[in-house]
């Protein structure tokens, strides 16, 4: 679906460095954001999600969820078995998979009913299980498996409401974000802007058959 001059688009986490590059790419005829920084909207707290769904209007043509982070409170990714804590790897579950869930069940009901409709949310290669080759960052990789889980067992769901209803998980590839910088190491990063136009060239290519699939930046799938 491409999104052009007609659509009605929602970005989540539009004040995040790849939401924000997002919203000043998209060309929509009506452009909502919300964001925990301008709207007060916490992904980890279901009274806030419901309250944000409940402020806005649909239908949708597209719902981007673009929140997520890799380090939450000071708490890094681990790098062995002896670094796992409880309690940061609930909260990387709590804003990396049951955020999405939270968002999927108060937002998608907000989307075209008929017609193509698309939810992306962002994930991350390293959600991957079969890509999974160096290890570490259990809590992120866990969290984003989970996330990915959630995506394609809704897509099968929205799929019996509305045959073009599309659910997809993104991988943005390495963004060169604040939330990010001290973990790119030699890896080679694009900037939010570069990340929003290569997302929203993918967004134009999917259709029906791509629902519950996990693409990355170019349009390739993913191993889950």
């Amino acid at each position: 679906m491409k999104v052009n001059s007609d659509k009605r688009v929602l970005v989540i986490g539009a004040s995040g460095g790849i939401g924000r590059a997002l919203c000043a790419a998209l060309e929509a005829g009506e452009l909502v954001r919300l964001s925990r920084s301008r709207d007060g909207l916490d992904v980890t707290d279901e009274d806030s999600v419901a309250r944000a769904a409940a402020g806005v209007a649909g239908a949708f043509d597209l719902i981007f969820d673009a929140t997520g982070a890799l380090e939450i409170d000071g708490q890094g990714p681990e790098k062995a078995l002896s670094d796992i804590n409880p309690a940061a790897m609930a909260a990387q579950f709590a804003l990396n998979a049951i955020g999405p869930a939270l968002l999927l069940k108060h937002f998608a009901p907000l989307l075209r009913q008929e017609g193509p409709a698309i939810f992306a949310s962002l994930s991350a290669r390293v959600g991957s299980i079969g890509d999974n080759r160096i290890g570490g960052w259990y809590g992120y990789r866990a969290a984003k498996a989970a996330q990915n889980q959630i995506l394609h067992t809704a897509a099968v769901e929205l799929r019996r409401r509305n045959r073009q209803a599309v659910v997809v998980a993104l991988h943005p590839g390495t963004v060169a974000t604040d939330l990010t910088r001290k973990y790119l190491g030699r890896h080679r990063s694009v900037a939010p802007e570069e990340a929003a136009g290569n997302l929203l060239r993918v967004l134009a290519g999917l259709g029906p058959e791509h629902s519950g699939g996990f693409y990355d930046w170019a349009g390739k799938e993913i191993a889950w």
